[in-house]
Order: structure tokens, then C-alpha cells, then sequence
């Protein structure tokens, strides 16, 4: 599930449906904090400021940069709650594009080699996530 408020990126999922989600890291913190802050209504080339490259997806009409470790295609299975200010997308994820440099022993993706950032809302900062702390499904066993 994806918030989206009224941006390009918006009117585009309204025509189109279908749409990437890149993942940033450290390395492409500035460029992808400069396609947020700037908007595709009054700056319709912003892409071009980044020196981002991209190719058509495989599986949706959306784009896939070069940049970005991994890169989910999606489409718009639903919205909720929409209004003027946007709505929130439940979608489908088709197919997951990842940098073979970035991939696990076992052939899937290693989020820990990918250098990830998340958004930190309370002191509108970015931190990246760090090394892997526990086992899923698995650790909380020993309170059974």
C-alpha cells in the first residue's frame, strides 16, 4: 500500500495504473531527494537534472532507472479513500528488478549489500538501514 497525495505522479496512475517503486540508497540519496521535493507540474524535465537513465519495464509501462539496486513493477489494484488530495494505492507487484551485484548466495535480492534509506519523519532526516539484527519468524520461538 502506497499514500499518494496530488502530484504529476498522481494524474499519471489515474491514466495509466501501472508504476515502478525504486528503492534509494545512500548513493542515490540527493538525486532521489530532488524528485521529491520538485514538482513534474512546473518542471516536467526534473528527471533529467538527476543524470538518471531508463529503460521501459518489462511487465508494466512504467519506467526502471539504472540507479536504483531494486525496483518493484506494480499495478494499481485498488484505491482508497480518494479525494482531492490524493488516495492510497493496494497494487500489485509483478515483477521485481534487481542489480545481479545486489543479489544473495541464494540468487535473491540482499537488501543489506544495497546501502537502503528510509525516511525519518520526526526530524525529516534520512537514515540508512543497517545490518540484519534477527532472524523473522523464527526468533521470537524462544519465548515459546
Amino acid at each position: 500500500m502506497i499514500s499518494m497525495g496530488a502530484h504529476a505522479t498522481t494524474e499519471n496512475l489515474n491514466r495509466n495504473g501501472e508504476f515502478t517503486v525504486a528503492f534509494a540508497t545512500v548513493d542515490t540519496l540527493t538525486a532521489a531527494d530532488y524528485v521529491g521535493i520538485v514538482s513534474g507540474k512546473t518542471h516536467p524535465d526534473k528527471i533529467s537534472d538527476t543524470g538518471w537513465k531508463s529503460v521501459k519495464a518489462e511487465n508494466v509501462d512504467a519506467p526502471v532507472f539504472d540507479c536504483f539496486p531494486m525496483t518493484m513493477e506494480c499495478r494499481i489494484k485498488e484505491k482508497l479513500y480518494e479525494s482531492e488530495s490524493g488516495y492510497y494505492i493496494v497494487a500489485e507487484i509483478l515483477n521485481i528488478v534487481c542489480d545481479e551485484k545486489y543479489l544473495a548466495e541464494d540468487g535473491k535480492p540482499d537488501v543489506e549489500k544495497m546501502r537502503l534509506i528510509t525516511f525519518d519523519p520526526i526530524h525529516n532526516g534520512y537514515i540508512a538501514l543497517g545490518d540484519k539484527v534477527g532472524n523473522a519468524f523464527s526468533d521470537g520461538k524462544a519465548l515459546k
